[in-house]
């Protein structure tokens, strides 16, 4: 099984990387980036900008980075944990005084980074959350795949994640840092450069896999974007995924 698209456009920061100079050079000698991405986030108004913590605050700023005009496109934002952090801060209030803050509650749920958003751009155009554990990148573009082959001209699929918080950390399954990368899809067609990713069921352990690299699912998607490589395989969630470039 697999899909073709075109990568239009994309942003993305990590902790140390933001220019696309700093991204394609980073993608030729890969290293996990660390501490967290001050993201400025000066495009979103002010009042919205302060209700995200910093892992937001990345996602949204690599979205306006890639859109910087055009509020009518579908988009989907996929994330392995969300912002963790918000999360594990409520259920210890909770713990604590038996009650948590309805507003933090309604900010840490999967979809509240791209509500915020498109809140901020006064964008009534369809939203879409995806969590679906290490390879939540491949599920998120398999969800954009499946806009653009009901007719969407275009869609921006975002992707970040960041290293699971205090208590949570005991249960990380391989490495993790802060990024967040956006692209701007659209539908391949032949005859023209375009990427595909394929998968297939795999009988190796997941977990051991998964340990065993050195960058994040996700993170490793960008490297293969900004670095051109002609291919990247790796197995992950019980799949063997391939992400290779057609001319």
């Amino acid at each position: 099984m697999g899909v073709f698209f075109k990568i239009r456009n994309w942003a993305a920061c990590a902790p140390g990387l933001a220019a696309a100079a700093q991204w394609h050079q980073w993608a030729q000698a890969p290293w996990l980036p660390e501490g967290e991405h001050g993201a400025a986030l000066t495009a979103m108004p002010a009042m919205q900008r302060r209700r995200l913590g910093p892992l937001g605050r990345m996602a949204a700023a690599v979205a306006y980075d890639c859109q910087p005009n055009d509020p009518d496109m579908p988009m989907v934002f996929a994330s392995r944990y969300g912002d963790a952090v918000r999360a594990l801060g409520l259920l210890k209030e909770f713990a604590h005084s038996g009650a948590m803050s309805p507003a933090d509650f309604a900010l840490s749920v999967h979809n509240a980074i791209g509500a915020m958003y498109s809140i901020a751009r006064s964008d009534t155009s369809a939203y879409t959350s995806v969590a679906a554990g290490p390879a939540s990148a491949a599920a998120g573009l398999i969800e954009a795949a499946g806009l653009l082959a009901d007719g969407a001209q275009e869609v921006m699929l975002v992707n970040y994640d960041a290293a699971l918080p205090g208590e949570y950390a005991a249960f990380e399954g391989g490495p993790a840092c802060a990024y967040a990368w956006a692209w701007r899809l659209s539908a391949a067609h032949a005859g023209e450069p375009r990427m595909h990713l394929s998968w297939q069921a795999d009988d190796s352990s997941a977990d051991s896999e998964d340990e065993a690299q050195e960058l994040p699912f996700g993170l490793d998607a960008m490297r293969f974007v900004a670095s051109r490589s002609p291919h990247l395989e790796r197995r992950c969630a019980g799949r063997r995924w391939r992400w290779s470039r057609h001319a």
